[in-house]
């Protein structure tokens, strides 16, 4: 099954991205800030970019390039072009604190970095504890108004880099094979410190074909117009709107802030958009928004949701609005992401869904046996989208594969008579914030970091905005300001880890072996 997902051709996704070009040259493929490129244009950006990555910067196959950049046109050029290159992309959050990014680029060890000038002084603060030799700065405005280009003495501008690959004739890309690494998507992974999942390039071609399988007549190639809100960092927007909607010749519309409702909607106004890729959060406030029903929704055929529960009042509010389903369906960074996906035909509320095409999703009991439908366990998915490793952490990767080649996800999960997935609960205490991961270990240990903290524990609440909010109990020695401890999350940690809640108590719930009972924190 795994070598039928892969189209006629295809070594790379290299090769799975320059089939679309050649595809649909004259289509539009990607549209930010008020700026459109087709497809030719992408292509010839990003083969310059790829020339400037080769032969400006002398970076070879295999090595890692970290790209921080929001929803731009700048982002899809810097993707394509270092993945022409060889190289292997290393999403990066363009809200990572300091801390968080030298942790990234250090595990990663990236050589190059592509980033928004706007975020260059958290850089700076940690670049010298970084293997990162290169640098490319770009302006939002970059493409648009060529003259906005950012100058730095160190670093080269994205124009510049632009203008010089463009002087230098591509070399034929190197054999890259598809089980060779291709982007590595950071995680928390199940427990612990962020992880780099290991994506090949099988990984990544191969969940695109699984995905636009299960959309079938759904999504019809050079006709779509997808609004794509989720920062193209996200595994799900990278791969479900970057890779596979794109490979049809869609145009996506890039949100650069869809924290900003009133552009957010102003973006998206002139289009008859067909598809709109987004989470819980986003649908519950776009349909409150008095302007969002003022939108052109008669071609709207196509709603997809992931990275957190889709919630009834969601779905309800969403279709009173739009007049369209929402399809859900489940994944992770590791499994690149579709595991599972509904039928947009016959859309099975409450569940994720079916596997798709060539995913085996098996339910396991604790000890690892695989249970009948109707019986809860862990969700443990195997397929071609698996991820190859957690990067250079192979008793990470042992912990989470099974041996005979499952993938166990932490969360906990059913197939009902209908062979349809319901996601139950989590094993692990990760909480979810707009669909973004939230690990307690990492949180508590920042809080610990303050002086008078002695110990801290994080749990999530159910929040009606966000999914979830994260909370924090800790108890203190000696005298505290929570103003000043938020202030000290804030500092080291990206704005949705930082705690909604803070509570003191004189000793935090444990176990006889010391060990911290969260579960009696979610009953207080």
């Amino acid at each position: 099954m795994t070598d039928t997902l892969i189209p006629k051709g295809v070594t790379s996704i290299a090769d799975f991205i320059e089939q679309s070009f050649a595809e649909h040259p004259e289509q539009q493929a990607f549209s930010s800030l008020g700026q459109t490129f087709t497809f030719t244009e992408t292509e010839e950006a990003s083969r310059h970019f790829a020339s400037y990555l080769i032969n400006g910067l002398g970076l070879v196959p295999g090595d890692r390039i970290a790209i921080q950049l929001p929803n731009i046109l700048q982002n899809p050029v810097a993707v394509y072009g270092a993945l022409r290159a060889g190289l292997v992309v290393v999403n990066t959050n363009p809200l990572y604190t300091p801390r968080e990014m030298e942790h990234q680029f250090k595990d990663s060890g990236a050589k190059a970095l592509v980033i928004l000038a706007d975020f260059l002084p958290k850089y700076e603060e940690i670049k010298a504890n970084t293997p990162v030799e290169k640098v490319i700065i770009t302006a939002a405005t970059e493409c648009l108004m060529p003259d906005t280009a950012p100058e730095h003495p160190e670093y080269t501008s994205y124009s510049i880099a632009i203008a010089e690959g463009a002087k230098h004739t591509m070399p034929p890309r190197p054999t890259i094979d598809l089980e060779d690494v291709a982007i590595l998507q950071y995680t928390g992974g199940t427990t612990g410190v962020s992880k780099g999942a290991a994506l090949t390039h099988r990984n990544v071609v191969a969940n695109c074909m699984q995905t636009l399988e299960r959309l079938g007549a759904n999504f019809i190639p050079k006709e779509e117009v997808v609004i794509c809100p989720l920062p193209l960092y996200h595994i799900y927007a990278f791969n479900v709107c970057m890779m596979a909607f794109a490979s049809r010749g869609a145009l996506i519309v890039l949100i650069p802030n869809p924290r900003d409702p009133d552009a957010f909607i102003s973006a998206i106004k002139p289009y008859q958009f067909t598809t709109f890729a987004g989470i819980n959060t986003l649908f519950v406030g776009l349909s409150q928004h008095p302007e969002f029903k003022k939108c052109d929704f008669s071609k709207l055929k196509l709603t997809v949701s992931g990275g957190t529960a889709l919630t009834s009042a969601a779905v309800d509010a969403w279709k009173n609005v739009t007049g369209c389903e929402i399809t859900e369906g489940y994944g992770l960074s590791e499994t690149a992401p579709v595991a599972a996906f509904n039928d947009a035909s016959n859309v099975a509320y409450g569940t994720v869904g079916k596997p798709v095409i060539g995913t085996d999703i098996a339910i396991l009991s604790p000890d690892g046996t695989h249970l009948p439908a109707g019986e809860t366990g862990e969700i443990a998915v195997k397929g071609p989208q698996v991820m190859q490793g957690y990067w250079q952490r192979p008793e990470a990767t042992a912990e989470v594969m099974t041996a005979d080649g499952y993938f166990r996800t932490g969360d906990i999960g059913v197939y009902n008579e209908d062979g349809n997935i319901q996601i139950v609960d989590r094993l692990k205490d990760m909480v979810i914030v707009s669909g973004f991961n939230v690990y307690p270990n990492e949180i508590e240990d920042v809080l610990t970091q303050y002086p008078t903290v002695i110990e801290a524990a994080v749990i999530g609440k159910e929040d009606d905005k966000s999914g979830e909010r994260v909370c924090a109990y800790i108890s203190v020695n000696g005298e505290v300001d929570i103003a000043d401890i938020e202030a000290h999350c804030r500092k080291l940690l990206t704005a949705y880890k930082v705690p909604k809640e803070f509570h003191i108590l004189k000793e935090l719930p444990k176990s006889s072996v010391g060990k911290l009972l969260r579960r009696e924190l979610r009953d207080k």
